[in-house]
């Protein structure tokens, strides 16, 4: 999917840490003003390109307003960044199974983190965040590409879901 100018110039390569990260504060004054609109899709790409540049509580401030599987998607996600495991698997009950799961399943298998024939959990990967954030090496590394593949995943499904 090709996505929005406005959405490409804010949604730039990068691996995001585990956790909480340091804000990328050169791209603040453009997330504050960007827009896709008002729909809670919209709203939920704004969240996730805050979440994307390390600016957890402005994600948080936009995701906790959108009583959808989305918006507990990108709820949930913030908290396991935060880290907060517990609140994140909370969150995570509230999505259910999300539609980016499939293709986050391929995109997981192919990095290398699941197992042919295994599915995307959610809450696995939470405890595996958890045992891996800050420790560096591979295994670090390695989760943090597939938190790349999910943040990519889930906002090219949120954009073609914006109308």
């Amino acid at each position: 999917m090709t996505l929005p100018p406005a959405v490409a110039e804010l949604f730039t390569p990068r691996l995001a840490d585990l956790g909480p990260g340091t804000p990328n504060d050169p791209v603040r004054a453009k997330l504050a003003a960007f827009t896709l609109g008002k729909s809670d899709m919209a709203r939920c790409v704004h969240s996730l390109l805050w979440l994307h540049h390390d600016f957890l509580h402005e994600s948080h401030e936009i995701s906790q307003g959108i009583d959808t599987p989305t918006g507990s998607y990108l709820h949930a996600i913030m908290h396991r960044r935060e880290p907060d495991a517990a609140n994140s698997k909370y969150w995570w009950r509230r999505v259910g199974t999300h539609p980016v799961f499939a293709e986050l399943t391929t995109a997981a298998a192919a990095l290398g983190y699941l197992k042919t024939g295994e599915a995307w959990d959610p809450y696995k990967f939470v405890d595996d965040c958890e045992a891996a954030r800050g420790r560096g090496g591979e295994r670090e590394e390695l989760l943090k590409r597939v938190q790349a593949a999910e943040m990519a995943a889930l906002l090219a499904w949120c954009v073609g879901q914006s109308g």
